[in-house]
């Protein structure tokens, strides 16, 4: 039995609610979605502003990534030299992929001014494309100094790794799990011999509190924890990653790390082991264990006597094979960028996203994101 007290149905309108069940509604992900009148699609919930040109003037592009580009930024009204990176929106094509620019840049707001992390000075937001204004690093990336010093010590490794560790240090202090610790993520300051080292990239970097357990498969894998890949971790995976640097650092190359890894035992006796310190090799053990409830925090790092008396480790050049894998890794490192230039210069959004499509089909285990 039907409701004696509703009105007759009426066809045309039951007509009119179908059509308009079937009208498209605007998807905030699609490549189309800020073409054209319509909704626009906002990423940021603070931004500075929209018009960025109304205080900074954009100049040569300084790099380019999956989903922006790096330019030269000039302050208009104190000529200060900035970079800025312009995330274009077409290139945000799902929640995840806006969400970790909303993430990245509340992280670099919440960090404290550290000299060793690179400062967000501005963000603006415009219908095409997110830029955030950041401190410019011109002083290079950090292998490529090493290299063209010439010499290269226990010593210059120990300065390099206390750097990384109160990085480490600051960000856990602050709730923040860095989640992708690699060389290419940081850049000295300006090209002075004491230039500061910086971090620069929070892409993959999230909040946390103590007892949070991950499970997102993400970062770069020769850095990656053992634990990531079991997805269970915590931020205990930051120091991993820099002791896989310091692993690099003082004699091997990404391959060599991972192939000492997979073994789960660091062989010492082979070169250029034996010219390293005892105290240089116990840290490594203990940043590199497998067990990440026995493994270093960035404080027991930092309190260990081989950067407690970083001015004292050997001074004695660790030779001519180390520094050479240093160089292989770095000129790798360029070819790789230089071909994701390709990839963003001359591949259509579409095109870029079934490449990425059928990696991540091919990538069943989800290694790497």
């Amino acid at each position: 039995m039907g409701n004696c007290c509703a009105a007759p149905a009426d066809p045309e309108r039951k007509k009119k609610a179908r059509r308009k069940k079937k009208e498209k509604r605007p998807n905030p992900f699609s490549i189309d979605y800020n073409r054209g009148p319509g909704p626009v699609l906002v990423v940021l919930r603070k931004p500075t502003g929209r018009d960025i040109g109304s205080r900074y003037e954009l100049g040569q592009v300084l790099g380019r990534g999956e989903f922006g580009v790096t330019y030269l930024c000039t302050d208009k009204a104190t000529g200060e030299h900035l970079a800025c990176k312009s995330i274009s929106k077409k290139k945000l094509r799902t929640a995840v992929d806006i969400e970790d620019v909303r993430r990245e840049v509340e992280i670099m707001r919440h960090l404290p001014a550290h000299p060793n992390i690179v400062k967000l000075k501005d963000t603006y937001e415009d219908d095409g494309a997110v830029h955030l204004v950041m401190e410019l690093c011109e002083g290079g990336e950090l292998f490529d100094r090493i290299v063209a010093r010439g010499h290269y010590t226990e010593r210059a490794a120990a300065a390099v790794t206390r750097t990384i560790i109160e990085v480490i240090q600051v960000c856990h202090k602050h709730g923040v799990m860095h989640r992708d610790l690699k060389p290419e993520n940081f850049l000295f300051g300006n090209k002075k011999e004491n230039a500061p080292l910086k971090a620069i990239d929070f892409g993959l970097s999230v909040f946390f509190r103590p007892g949070d357990c991950f499970t997102e498969i993400v970062g770069s894998p020769y850095y990656m924890a053992p634990e990531v890949l079991k997805r269970n971790y915590g931020p205990e995976v930051d120091v991993w990653s820099a002791g896989v640097i310091l692993y690099i650092l003082l004699c091997e190359s990404e391959q060599g790390v991972a192939q000492a890894i997979l073994r789960s035992v660091i062989d010492f006796k082979r070169e250029p082991w034996p010219k390293v310190s005892d105290s240089a090799k116990d840290l490594v053990r203990h940043m590199l264990d497998p067990d990440p409830k026995q493994r270093f925090t960035a404080q027991q790092v930092i309190d260990h006597s081989w950067l407690q008396n970083a001015t004292k480790a050997p001074n004695v050049n660790l030779g001519e094979t180390v520094r050479a894998r240093l160089q292989q890794f770095s000129v790798m490192n360029k070819f790789k960028k230089k071909a994701l230039r390709v990839v963003a210069e001359y591949l259509s959004v579409e095109e870029v996203a079934d490449i990425k499509d059928m990696f991540e089909k091919m990538d069943i285990n989800k290694m790497e994101k």
